[in-house]
């Protein structure tokens, strides 16, 4: 389903024309995804997300560039020392128990998975007497990047589930882009039905639908 799908969905349910000025598509789709939000939380916590293939999205190669250590809150080394971090923020991902809903991070050529640690916990792994025999590689998320303490790699690859699509950072040519509206919205089906249900009601109240023999007091339908 597309983010412009999602919304024509909604103005059908609500019988609410474009041109309101209270509902723009912007609105509507801001609360979409707040209850959206919610509904990908519950799925993690359920541990239900990672079979939903649908919802997870790939950027194929995100660049990474160095800086200091002392950015990435990590203490394990002294300031001076290079780091590898994501060049720009990823785009806003939906958010699980743990975090941003991250499957798999790895290098471009998928020959190596990137584990996901903590600052301190990379700082008691290194200190390790073994350590030195350690291949495995590193990340963490921190304010909207990811930082790599022990690899020297121009990009990696990220499969996660972000709130828009991101085929845009995938593209080679601007014209091989899509607009916003065409974009793919990643929430799995069986759950937009209820998140539709919510909208219906939210809105309800603040544009005052006329009342239906098919709805109960909630404003949900029966």
């Amino acid at each position: 389903m597309t983010i412009g799908e999602a919304i024509s969905r909604v103005r059908n349910q609500i019988k609410a024309v474009k041109q309101d000025a209270h509902l723009t598509d912007r609105f509507l789709y801001s609360i979409i995804m707040k209850h959206a939000r919610f509904f990908m939380h519950r799925q993690d916590n359920l541990n239900r997300i990672m079979k939903y293939n649908s919802v997870f999205q790939t950027i194929h190669a995100y660049d990474l560039i160095e800086v200091d250590v002392a950015e990435a809150e990590c203490h394990c080394i002294n300031t001076g020392c290079k780091i590898k971090r994501t060049r720009e923020k990823l785009p806003k991902m939906m958010e699980g128990y743990y975090g941003p809903l991250f499957r798999t991070i790895s290098s471009v050529d998928l020959s190596k998975q990137i584990l996901p640690t903590f600052p301190m916990t990379f700082k008691q792994i290194s200190k390790q007497s073994t350590f030195k025999y350690n291949k495995k590689k590193y990340y963490w998320f921190l304010n909207g990047h990811l930082y790599f303490p022990n690899i020297d790699w121009d990009a990696v690859r990220i499969e996660g589930v972000f709130e828009r699509d991101v085929n845009y950072l995938n593209c080679e040519e601007p014209d091989d882009c899509v607009f916003i509206q065409n974009m793919n919205i990643n929430i799995p089906e069986f759950l937009f039905s209820e998140i539709e249900q919510l909208v219906t009601r939210d809105l309800g109240i603040m544009i005052q639908i006329p009342s239906d023999p098919g709805q109960n007091a909630s404003g949900l339908t029966n």
